[in-house]
């Protein structure tokens, strides 16, 4: 696999802990390099456009014509040789090209095709999310070995499916390939795309303006195709007495991976990871210890870095970590918190508060909405994340940053709200300057 980027695991924690001592936190960080302009060969990847063409994507019709030109741009984007497929979506999923479910490879004349196909659009019916993520899991069945993207936009609520049924679609798909996806206008639910987004670990996010389509669709699609190693997974380890607590990604957006575990063998369990390309991303992992004798030194947790085999094949390992407990009476190094487990504590903090500021807003609890908001203004400002910074800017009055001192805005665009809400999860690294940080008494 000489084509496959490189892989290194950096630990970033402070392993001791005081006298009774339980909880031990860690950063994982993990970079792969090289690889890029090989990327995975063409037949190992394949690309499936998903189009909302209910009936709303009318209102305007501006919103079904941007669509059209961003699908028509992801397929331009997709090298040679990669399979691909585009998708309608309303009530049911419809085949847009080629007619028949199946991949076909990008070429001259199948991008032709799936382009002239697509300016034949009509939008009428409903939405059902589920079951055009049916027809996707469908056409990605016989490329599992391959790096599996699709992209999904809508403009609405998933109405005409019940939550089991889209849930019950999520479960079948997990694992099974990654899912970007997008909102476009105000009229769908940034909570019901993140949990697809979630569940199949790709991204979401609001294109407010449906001329800004078409840069985010290349954008989606080149990062696509960058990926070179199809199923990544986290193989986390703990001793017996152990038990992890949580397992979450940080960076470049917070999310929960802790009930996605597969158990691989006793004490150890996977956590998929998706696709990599030549990236970085960042894991917080939390274990919970019994407490040991002061001196004494614990692995936590082993961290490897693996691509699971197939039935009855062992994993590849990429790369490994230790995660390490040592106890120790001497407060100077207790009370040290690791700069990047405090500043990344602090991101996955400020994705929930801000959830449950505009929550709270939307239900008429001002109170709960300010302080919340108020919180996450802190918090972003602290952290030195600018871009939700910007976001929260528009939703209340920030009378000072450094307190959370805001005050909530009389009329607030649905744009902006929404925006706010998906820029939540969106992290910053650390600032560089920073070392560690002494645990408050409120810590």
């Amino acid at each position: 696999m000489s084509d496959q980027p490189q892989f290194t695991v950096k630990i970033d924690q402070n392993k001791y802990l005081p006298e009774g001592g339980r909880e031990v936190h860690a950063i994982v960080s993990v970079e792969s390099a090289g690889g890029v302009a090989a990327a995975a060969p063409a037949a190992q990847a394949a690309e499936v456009i998903i189009i909302d063409t209910s009936g709303s994507m009318t209102y305007p019709d501006t919103k079904l014509r941007a669509a059209i030109a961003a699908a028509q741009t992801a397929v331009d984007t997709l090298r040679d040789g990669v399979m691909f497929a585009v998708v309608s979506g309303s009530n049911s999923a419809k085949m847009v090209f080629p007619q028949q479910a199946a991949l076909v490879p990008a070429n001259e004349r199948n991008r032709a095709a799936a382009k002239a196909a697509l300016k034949r659009l009509t939008a009428q019916g409903g939405t059902a999310i589920g079951s055009w993520l049916r027809l996707a899991d469908q056409l990605f069945d016989p490329y599992q070995a391959g790096v599996r993207h699709a992209i999904l936009l809508t403009d609405g609520k998933n109405q005409h499916e019940s939550p089991e049924e889209l849930q019950a679609v999520l479960a079948r798909c997990a694992g099974r390939f990654v899912c970007d996806c997008r909102g476009v206008g105000t009229d769908w639910e940034v909570a019901e795309l993140r949990k697809v987004a979630n569940a199949l670990l790709g991204t979401v996010d609001i294109v407010a303006d449906p001329a800004d389509l078409v840069a985010d669709f290349r954008a989606m699609t080149q990062a696509a195709m960058g990926k070179a190693v199809a199923d990544v997974a986290l193989r986390v380890w703990t001793p017996q007495t152990a038990r992890l607590k949580f397992v979450k990604q940080v960076m470049p957006n917070v999310q929960d991976l802790s009930a996605m575990r597969a158990e691989t063998a006793p004490q150890a369990g996977d956590y998929p990871l998706g696709a990599w390309g030549a990236e970085s991303r960042d894991y917080q992992i939390c274990v919970e210890v019994p407490p040991g004798e002061v001196g004494k030194e614990l692995r936590a947790a082993w961290v490897k870095l693996v691509v699971p085999g197939g039935p009855g094949q062992e994993a590849q390992v990429l790369a490994t970590g230790n995660v390490l407990a040592q106890w120790t009476d001497d407060e100077a190094l207790s009370t040290k918190i690791n700069a990047r487990v405090a500043h990344y504590t602090g991101q996955s903090e400020l994705a929930d508060v801000i959830q449950e500021g505009l929550a709270a807003r939307r239900d008429g609890d001002l109170d709960t909405a300010t302080a919340r908001l108020g919180r996450a203004v802190k918090l972003a400002d602290e952290a030195g994340n600018e871009a939700v910074t910007a976001a929260l800017r528009k939703v209340v009055d920030v009378l000072d940053p450094a307190t959370g001192t805001v005050r909530l805005k009389a009329n607030v665009e649905k744009a902006d709200e929404m925006s706010l809400d998906t820029t939540s999860t969106k992290t910053v690294r650390t600032r560089k300057d920073e070392t560690v940080r002494t645990r408050r008494s409120e810590v």
